[in-house]
């Protein structure tokens, strides 16, 4: 089989994790080459350190997900957390890092989520990356390639209304992977949010109680939702939809190619 390849394109480290950690998990035990690319560094996520010494934290997290779902690079650019716009020097990393990945399929944010600005930044800086990858005088000394096959956006909170659960994939056989991952990222689950959330004191020490702490208050980005039941019911039917525990689904973006449910299947093996 073609070995695929599969890149993840979020605003802060931790995002790729937590909205398609499941999915990477899948691809990687199939052979899959993955990346997840982080426009920020994350260096304002925190109430008590920041800057240069939080990036670092970051960074670290960063490379220990990455071994939890066996992806082959994690990387982190050195955009300010809270300040990514669409820059043309922003689009320019963008388009060097998928030339030099050439992912089969290119996943991200959607470019209009009303929440964090740096995520509907990033899903800009994508939507605008892919406009010039294939063409040879932008950033004329890395080789043009072509379009990924298939674009998709992350089901993010800010979304959920108005999303499209075009591919919808039954992520249990690699949650315990994904919530790993999850948990390498400390900042972000057990010190940034819960003090921001106001249940800093419910933190636990033990990993029994450390999952099931983020399954509680991570819940709609791992259990399945209502709004997939129907997604996941095109792709594994109805019956076997109704039993799936945990999902992740993607919206096919406008800018994508649209490929046949054939080239669908081969792009997404475990749904055969």
């Amino acid at each position: 089989m073609e070995k695929l390849r599969l890149m993840v394109v979020a605003a802060h480290p931790d995002e790729a994790d937590m909205y398609a950690g499941g999915t990477a998990a899948l691809f990687t035990e199939m052979g899959a080459a993955v990346k997840f690319l982080s426009l920020t560094s994350g260096d304002a996520g925190h109430y008590e350190i920041g800057g240069l010494q939080l990036a670092r934290r970051r960074w670290q997290e960063a490379q220990q997900a990455a071994a939890c779902l066996g992806i082959e690079q994690y990387e982190v650019l050195n955009e300010h957390d809270g300040e990514l716009y669409p820059t043309k020097d922003v689009r320019n990393q963008v388009i060097e890092r998928v030339r030099g990945w050439e992912p089969d399929i290119v996943i991200g944010f959607h470019p209009d989520g009303w929440g964090h600005p740096d995520n509907r930044n990033a899903g800009k800086v994508l939507v605008d990356a892919m406009a010039f990858i294939g063409v040879p005088n932008i950033l004329p000394n890395i080789p043009a390639v072509k379009k990924p096959k298939l674009c998709l956006w992350m089901w993010d909170y800010s979304t959920m209304s108005v999303y499209q659960h075009d591919i919808a994939l039954d992520v249990t056989p690699t949650i315990e992977k994904k919530l790993l991952a999850c948990d390498a990222h400390a900042t972000q689950f057990y010190e940034f949010a819960p003090w921001g959330r106001g249940f800093i004191d419910q933190v636990p020490q033990k990993w029994e109680d450390k999952r099931a702490f983020i399954l509680k208050y991570w819940s709609e980005f791992m259990y399945s939702q209502d709004s997939q039941r129907q997604g996941l019911a095109h792709w594994y039917g109805s019956v076997k939809a109704a039993s799936i525990s945990y999902a992740e689904t993607f919206q096919i973006a406008p800018y994508s190619n649209h490929p046949p449910e054939k080239e669908l299947h081969r792009l997404f093996p475990m749904l055969l």
